[in-house]
């Protein structure tokens, strides 16, 4: 398993989206950031996994009910700064078989897509090109006010 792998697990989920923060974390969304979308997936793409400064390879939701049988498994820790909300964080590739990580991706996603509000479901369940547009305003917006802030 490698980060290219997630991504396209991830990217085949439905109305999955990524995004690059915070230096070199891949952020994947079930539902665009912009429109309310919410995470449900990290990868670390240095991918050397877990260290002292609490570097992982995979970080995901994992549900009140998964979260402590998975830290049960060698290889498995809470999530950095996400533990409270039931992440777990993978200290390297095989600590779960590829298969499992690919159900656990899937699971993630369902729950955090569940969770989200109604007006974002709404807007994920528009045609595409309503979307896009409801998303490019939405960053024109997002954009406005930052600036504001700014200056």
């Amino acid at each position: 398993m490698d980060n290219e792998r997630i991504r396209s697990i991830c990217l085949a989920l439905p109305h999955a989206a990524e995004t690059f923060n915070w230096g070199h974390f891949m952020v994947y969304w079930a539902g665009d950031r912009e429109i309310g979308g919410k995470m449900f997936a990290i990868t670390d793409l240095d991918g050397i996994g877990l260290d002292s400064k609490g570097n992982f390879v995979l970080s995901f939701h994992c549900g009140a009910e998964r979260y402590h049988e998975l830290l049960e498994k060698e290889g498995i820790c809470p999530a950095p700064h996400l533990a409270r909300a039931y992440w777990v964080a993978l200290e390297r590739w095989d600590a779960l078989r590829p298969r499992e990580i690919e159900d656990e991706l899937a699971r993630a996603h369902a729950l955090i897509f569940e969770k989200l509000p109604k007006r974002t479901k709404a807007a994920l369940a528009m045609p595409d090109k309503e979307r896009a547009k409801l998303i490019r305003e939405r960053k024109k917006l997002l954009a406005a006010r930052a600036k504001a802030m700014r200056g």
